[in-house]
């Protein structure tokens, strides 16, 4: 199995408590609403929403694929981190064992920095789709701006 890591760094001028509870704590509600042709819906498959938890994110029908799955595997709220490893679906290349996404929310002049690791694992010794990276990594972006762009749209939400 061959591991790959790709880091990106995001700023918003939303404070990271706000933030963290949007785009961790409430990302199974928000993001169908603010990015519906992204996301469909999210389910809780076992779990009570902690470390552990397996969910079922859907795409929509016009989406090339139909679902991924992920597993929570940390949660900090008072530090502002979040662990999760997407290991099943048609969103994923056949290659692809697992991907481990670590995401730290640190306060910035009022704001935040996103700080997120990607470790992509593949199969065997199969290298990574160059393509299939660059298109993730734009989904990732994407959904990050659209969740920022709603909380400073609407300021009460998440306090």
């Amino acid at each position: 199995m061959g591991a790959f890591t790709y880091n990106a760094e995001h700023t918003s001028a939303v404070p990271p408590e706000r933030l963290f509870k949007a785009l961790v704590l409430d990302s199974d509600n928000l993001f169908p609403k603010v990015i519906p042709d992204c996301i469909k819906s999210s389910e809780i498959l076992e779990g009570d929403g902690g470390p552990g938890t397996v969910k079922k994110i859907t795409f929509p029908e016009s989406s090339k694929f139909k679902f991924v799955k992920h597993r929570i595997d940390a949660v900090d709220k008072s530090n502002y981190t979040h662990s999760y490893t997407v290991f099943d679906g048609d969103g994923m290349e056949d290659t692809m064992e697992k991907i481990v996404y670590d995401i730290k929310m640190e306060p910035s002049n009022g704001g935040t920095i996103i700080k997120s690791t990607r470790t992509y694992h593949t199969k065997g010794d199969h290298k990574l789709n160059e393509e299939y990276i660059k298109k993730s990594e734009a989904k990732a972006a994407e959904l990050f701006k659209a969740v920022d762009n709603y909380l400073a749209a609407n300021p009460a939400a998440y306090n």
